[in-house]
């Protein structure tokens, strides 16, 4: 199992918060804008006198809202084609351990979200990534490079979209590429949506459900995670259109009992939460955005694409070791009693030396710790070149 980049240098966070230095934190998805109160309140008001199993696929009345949510995406889909998940990350341990049998390959775009490494480990699948570059904004490679990379273990394509952990948005011509590739060589297509919330662009978002003549071969992760800065409820969603998939998934839902009770609970009272509260969150998040990435552009040897979606960033730094620089930076580095940590990029790329001089920032703080974190990364950068 490889090691989180996202929590690998946690250790060091707290021996810095132990000598009393305070931390940014910059390395994870945590958002820290409220969750919906009406979720606050279902959780608060618990009405039952037993806290018993929930049924394998999820209570039906949330799997019924669902439908209703999705819908207003104009995505069709019956509570038959939802199954609710432990968070988006079981989805995507049940979508490999149903669709694929060990050696089998599944096709990722790197930088890709670095828990797919381990999922595959687990289920003794092959994970083979085609690399996209910084310089293009990380988007989609053309589908002739994806073609060359089929052959009789390939099994699936995954990609992230809106992306972690670049926040590139892939274009409905990228999508049709990939859907015809997947219907030439009858494919599944593992789409992570769990970021459709925020996407930043003008045009009309495009999901994997809305690509017509793969309907069969589509599974799609969700997650109420960021949606509604819910992470900690770990409610996710595996849905398919395919019935003979969803019976085989539903098999490990049942080994592993049920979803969490409490979190769906919460989770159903978060879709009655107002379109302001959704309006709110995401123009923060532009803000945010807008401040973090002109910021990064401003230091000296940095480079950040504007992304275009979700709340990341892949930034490139004037560093060889982006690895030996996060760790230096909560080890030895410390300016005006503060630092900063952030998830080296190395850890979202399965290619061998990718990412050296990358990492990933997530822009989940307040705009005020955003520009003090940008002031520390820049002294940082000075000092750890300057050794």
């Amino acid at each position: 199992m490889p090691a989180s980049p996202i929590r690998k240098l946690a250790p060091f966070a707290v021996a810095a918060k132990q000598k009393g230095l305070k931390v940014y934190h910059l390395n994870i998805g945590q958002p820290d804008l409220p969750t919906p109160q009406e979720g606050l309140d279902a959780l608060h008001h618990v009405g039952r006198t037993v806290l018993e199993y929930s049924p394998s696929q999820g209570y039906q009345s949330y799997r019924e809202k669902l439908v209703g949510y999705y819908a207003k995406y104009n995505i069709s889909l019956t509570p038959d084609d939802i199954m609710v998940t432990t968070g988006g990350s079981e989805a995507v341990q049940f979508a490999f351990m149903a669709c694929l049998n060990p050696g089998d390959e599944v096709i990722v775009p790197e930088p890709a979200y670095a828990n797919y490494m381990g999922f595959a480990c687990e289920t003794g699948a092959v994970v083979r990534t085609i690399t996209t570059k910084i310089e293009n904004g990380f988007a989609l490679p053309p589908v002739e490079e994806f073609e060359k990379m089929i052959n009789e273990r390939t099994r699936a394509i995954l990609i992230c979209n809106p992306n972690n952990p670049t926040g590139t948005l892939y274009t409905k011509d990228e999508l049709l590429q990939i859907r015809d590739l997947v219907k030439k060589y009858d494919l599944y297509l593992f789409a992570d949506e769990v970021y459709r919330e925020y996407v930043y662009a003008d045009e009309p978002y495009v999901s994997a459900l809305h690509l017509e003549g793969i309907e069969q071969n589509v599974v799609v992760i969700d997650s109420v995670s960021k949606r509604y800065s819910e992470c900690g409820i770990r409610i996710g969603a595996f849905i398919s259109r395919n019935k003979e998939l969803m019976a085989a998934v539903l098999k490990f839902g049942q080994a592993r009992l049920s979803p969490p009770l409490v979190g769906q609970v919460v989770a159903e009272a978060s879709l009655d939460a107002p379109q302001q509260y959704h309006k709110d969150v995401y123009d923060e998040y532009v803000e945010r955005r807008n401040c973090l990435v002109e910021g990064l552009n401003r230091i000296p040897g940095v480079y950040s694409p504007m992304p275009m979606g979700a709340f990341y960033t892949v930034v490139q730094l004037p560093v060889d070791d982006s690895d030996d620089f996060c760790r230096w930076c909560l080890e030895e580095f410390s300016y005006e009693g503060e630092t900063v940590m952030m998830a080296p990029a190395t850890g979202f790329y399965a290619t061998p030396g990718a990412g050296k001089n990358q990492v990933r920032i997530a822009y989940v703080l307040k705009i005020e710790d955003l520009k003090r974190a940008l002031v520390v990364l820049e002294k940082a950068l000075a000092a750890y070149n300057a050794r």
